[in-house]
């Protein structure tokens, strides 16, 4: 089998089963472990998908520049942003976190509250809503996400308490957990999460079984996930499994 013909099978395999487990494979071509870790080391270089130990899961579409992601799956982003607004009472303190579903929770938003976040872009959408108290963690600036990270937004987040916190991911996946595209953002989104009594992972269904490279918690370690897939998604059914708490929106 040419290499070309072993890149389509693989993501065929990939779109069919949500995964690629190499020993799997290669014994089903008859051929070595070691040359289809090769050849998935050659289609996640371009971004074909994101290996993971003993195979490779789909990558998250997420990934992408924040202008990009503007485009991305937005009827899904709002039926998830309508869902976690829900979650939201009157004299609550919550944390939102950066991304396109977070600023569609916002912009809705209009109950008396108070906002923290390390967002630019989330505390600027709420320059016109006057019941809502804006409370902006400064930092240095991640150009790709839009949001403040490091050390100093860090030390930020350790002065305040929330009762809630709207937590963006690039992936979702029941063995890898909830998962994003650089490690200091992860860092972030922990320090953000340790914060909070409860946290909701707002995931729009292209983001639900796949993985990015650095994980952020696992999937046990959040209230609940919430996202617009259909209850019996077989992702779903395994988070379940798993004691997850899943909120579907619709």
């Amino acid at each position: 089998m040419l290499v070309a013909e072993r890149h389509e099978l693989l993501l065929a395999q990939l779109a069919a089963q949500g995964k690629v487990v190499a020993k799997d494979i290669a014994a089903e071509l008859a051929i070595s472990e070691d040359t289809i870790r090769r050849d998935l080391r050659e289609l996640a270089s371009v971004g074909l998908c994101q290996r993971v130990y003993g195979g490779a899961l789909p990558v998250s579409p997420a990934v992408a520049d924040y202008a990009t992601r503007q485009t991305v799956a937005l009827d899904s982003k709002q039926l998830v942003a309508k869902r976690a607004r829900s979650l939201i009472e009157p004299g609550m303190t919550v944390l939102i976190d950066g991304g396109t579903t977070a600023l569609a929770v916002v912009q809705a938003l209009d109950q008396e509250c108070m906002v923290i976040t390390h967002s630019p872009t989330i505390a600027c959408a709420l320059l016109d809503r006057p019941a809502v108290d804006v409370f902006l963690l400064g930092g240095r600036l991640f150009r790709h996400s839009a949001v403040t990270c490091g050390a100093a937004t860090v030390e930020a987040a350790q002065s305040v308490s929330a009762d809630l916190f709207l937590l963006g991911v690039t992936g979702v996946h029941p063995d890898e957990g909830l998962t994003t595209g650089d490690a200091e953002e992860a860092a972030m989104k922990r320090a953000l999460a340790a914060r909070a009594a409860d946290t909701y992972v707002l995931a729009s269904a292209e983001k639900i079984g796949t993985a990015s490279r650095y994980r952020v918690l696992a999937a046990r370690e959040v209230a609940g996930i919430i996202t617009d897939v259909p209850a019996d998604h077989p992702v779903v059914r395994r988070l379940q499994n798993d004691d997850v708490t899943v909120l579907h929106a619709s």
